[in-house]
């Protein structure tokens, strides 16, 4: 069984990179096309000069020539530079008229200077006006793009690049061509590496894939000190040493620097991209194994699985065959993980010398009561000790549900009762006086790019999450039949669409986005928010953690404080909750709100609405209430008893629920007038019950009418009381809601 700790056999691997190589990457000295991406960022800022920049985005000829003029203002001298650099420009042609040799001697090539020598050397201005013009079209031209002058006799570049030539020790033709052609490009050069042939094409490889994923930029900067140190090496292919092994060797002769970061990401590249390309994809390979790779799998991203921490192997098999199971069925890769790290967990606690369990017929409900006792004491939160009870709790399921193992005792299993008390804590909103803050759009128009501004507006208004909002489609507006604007997005936890109501701020914010993205990229995105860099194609979405990188600067940038002056840290899931509470306390019915959350059900929603009391108290307090009588029922927000009076209200409220209003009797009482609560001496209303009270009003004077036809004398006494009562209360109610900015909503 292989483990990536292991050195792993190299032998076939040189004849897979002899079919997977492409022919292009399989040379000496491979120069990628000018600008590209995947190995370097944008060209030289000199506009028309197409070379990668090295120093302040200059390309190497262009920053001496900065530097030679005397530094000036980069921008001036960016926009009035020649694109032709240094090592680019055609060399000096001879003076002679027609001629296109190269320059040598006091601006003549060795056939003129021999001329005007046999000529006695006379004034040179009148000798050349007197020469008859060359004409020879036919005349081959140096070898090298970029020089238009003729061959020297039979060599194939002009004199002065023949001469260039020779100094360098006359290399092969080819060879020098390449390194004229690429002078002051980024360039790979692998001829260090000399005959092991093995070595060379298993860099020449990692360039390839790192150009075909086009997502990480590879300089020579980067690639050749690996070179370097693959050469230094005894090796004959990467995949002798472990990747351990070869972060040991570059360490020992690189000090950590910041700077060799990507040198040694690079040469963790190489060596992973061999490994899939040596064991190959699929699960027939890669379930042995005791480190999955996902990618090989078809599984997007670069995560892995470790069974490795698993001792037992009869646990380790069981533990993988559930893994399998549950990514087949669409658990995603991270709760597939937290399903392995709990089983893990259970591993090693089996394993310790207390405990000694060897085989899976002793793991029964003692032991994992043993356990549970065991895992109250980690001092992990207790959502984490939860969900991995969960996970095992899934995980001795399947085995008896599959049949993985027979042996596994029938009690083995968890129970509702085994899980911890969850913490219930308030929503994580932001406070108001933050909100002000990051919606002023003064602050918002800091944002360095719009596509940032954009995504921040729809987080605070929509109430999506991070990874949802960042991964929305270019295509996401959709209507209803009265014409209203929704967002259309995919909720990545619940694996669903989902939609929510925007206004027209921002409907045409989202169509601005789209035409940005339109003019960037004219075969359009997938995406309305693509990674704004290493993104050719616009194939690739932008990232939470860029996203989460620009936040933090914009907050420094706009010096957000909270209400005791100290900067502001948030997160972008705070605007969720903040959201969902503003709901709440809006008065936006539950229901409501949960559907706008996309919530799977009321309870997440429940635990915004929290919060809602206070908002109903506020309610309450600022609204007119009159008794039977019509007078006015006063509550001092601020007075000593306000606590009393607001909590005796809420238990009214739910032990004498009342269409018509709340019962204002002491808690310790019993209500003697039962169903007469308009005659009650406790009874309190507001005006949002007033089109109650007219329409009881309508039907006592029925009452009343068809009780004096019939003689009915006691039951006209009777509600000619609660007529009188239902006339004050609307009067009382009235000069309520006559009232301006009155406030009727007492709920």
């Amino acid at each position: 069984m292989t483990t990536a700790a292991s050195p792993m056999p190299a032998s076939g691997l040189l004849g897979k990179l002899m079919a997977a190589v492409r022919p292009e990457f399989r040379v000496d000295i491979f120069v990628p096309e000018r600008g590209a991406l995947m190995f370097d960022s944008a060209p030289c800022r000199v506009p028309g000069c197409v070379r990668q920049p090295r120093t302040r985005g200059l390309c190497k000829g262009h920053y001496y020539q900065w530097q030679d003029e005397g530094g000036p203002d980069i921008e001036g001298f960016a926009a009035a530079a020649s694109p032709e650099g240094l090592g680019r420009r055609e060399l000096t042609v001879c003076v002679a008229p027609g001629c296109r040799y190269g320059g040598t001697r006091r601006g003549l090539c060795v056939r003129h200077h021999g001329f005007w020598e046999r000529a006695g050397k006379p004034n040179r201005t009148a000798w050349l006006a007197g020469l008859d013009r060359v004409h020879n079209p036919d005349h081959p031209v140096c070898a090298l793009s970029y020089c238009s002058l003729w061959t020297q006799g039979r060599s194939q570049f002009c004199v002065n690049h023949r001469s260039r030539w020779e100094a360098v020790g006359r290399p092969d033709l080819d060879e020098f061509t390449v390194l004229c052609e690429s002078y002051g490009d980024d360039r790979f050069d692998f001829r260090p590496l000399g005959d092991r042939r093995q070595l060379k094409m298993e860099l020449q490889y990692a360039l390839q894939c790192r150009h075909d994923e086009r997502q990480g930029k590879t300089p020579a900067a980067v690639a050749r000190p690996v070179i370097t140190l693959v050469t230094a090496s005894p090796v004959a292919s990467l995949l002798d040493w472990p990747i351990e092994q070869w972060n040991e060797f570059f360490d020992a002769r690189h000090a950590a620097k910041h700077g060799q970061n990507g040198q040694a990401a690079f040469l963790r590249y190489a060596h992973r991209r061999l490994e899939d390309l040596l064991c190959g994809s699929g699960w027939e390979t890669e379930f042995p194994r005791d480190i999955w790779e996902l990618h090989r799998l078809g599984i997007e991203g670069r995560k892995r699985l470790r069974f490795d921490g698993i001792p037992q192997p009869w646990l380790r098999e069981l533990a993988k065959r559930f893994a399998r199971w549950r990514l087949s069925i669409g658990r995603s890769p991270i709760q597939t993980y937290i399903d392995i790290q709990a089983v893990t967990r259970l591993a090693r606690f089996l394993a310790s010398p207390p405990v000694g369990i060897i085989s899976l017929a002793a793991v029964d409900r003692t032991t994992l009561e043993r356990y549970l006792a065991d895992l109250a004491t980690d001092p992990r939160a207790v959502r984490s000790r939860s969900r991995d009870i969960s996970s095992l709790g899934a995980f001795l399921y399947a085995i008896r549900r599959h049949e993985w193992d027979r042996t596994l005792p029938a009690g083995a299993a968890f129970y509702p009762d085994d899980f911890p008390k969850p913490e219930k804590r308030l929503p994580r909103g932001l406070a108001e006086h933050v909100m002000a803050q990051v919606e002023q759009p003064d602050n918002l128009d800091r944002w360095h790019n719009p596509d940032s501004r954009l995504l921040t507006v729809i987080l605070m208004r929509c109430g999506l999450r991070i990874g949802d909002a960042s991964t929305i489609a270019f295509h996401c507006v959709v209507r209803d039949g009265d014409n209203a604007p929704y967002l259309r997005y995919v909720n990545r936890k619940m694996k669903r669409e989902a939609l929510v109501p925007i206004d027209e701020e921002v409907e045409q914010a989202i169509t601005e986005q789209q035409r940005r993205i339109l003019r960037r990229w004219p075969d359009g995105s997938p995406w309305l928010f693509p990674a704004p860099k290493m993104n050719p194609d616009g194939r690739t979405p932008l990232s939470t953690h860029s996203y989460r990188g620009q936040l933090r600067d914009w907050l420094g940038l706009c010096d957000i404080r909270d209400e005791h002056g100290r900067a502001v840290r948030l997160t972008p899931h705070q605007w969720r909750h903040t959201f969902g509470t503003r709901l709440i306390n809006r008065d936006v019915p539950q229901e409501v709100v949960r559907v706008l959350l996309d919530h799977s059900s009321g309870e997440m929603t429940a635990h915004y609405a929290r919060l809602h009391d206070s908002t109903v108290r506020r309610h309450w307090e600022k609204a007119r209430k009159v008794n039977i009588k019509g007078e006015h029922v006063t509550v001092d927000p601020a007075g000593p008893l306000a606590e009393a009076t607001w909590a005796k209200q809420r238990l009214g409220r739910v032990t004498q629920a009342l269409p018509n209003g709340y019962c204002g009797l002491p808690v310790q009482k019993t209500c003697p007038h039962a169903n007469a609560c308009l005659t009650c001496p406790m009874f309190v209303t507001t005006s949002e019950f007033l089109p109650l009270h007219r329409e009881q009003r309508q039907q006592v004077l029925q009452i009343i009418s068809a009780a004096d036809t019939r003689g009915q004398t006691r039951v006209v006494e009777m509600n000619r009381q609660v007529l009188g009562n239902l006339d004050r209360i609307i009067t009382g109610l009235e000069t309520d809601a006559d009232e301006p900015g009155a406030t009727a909503d007492a709920s």
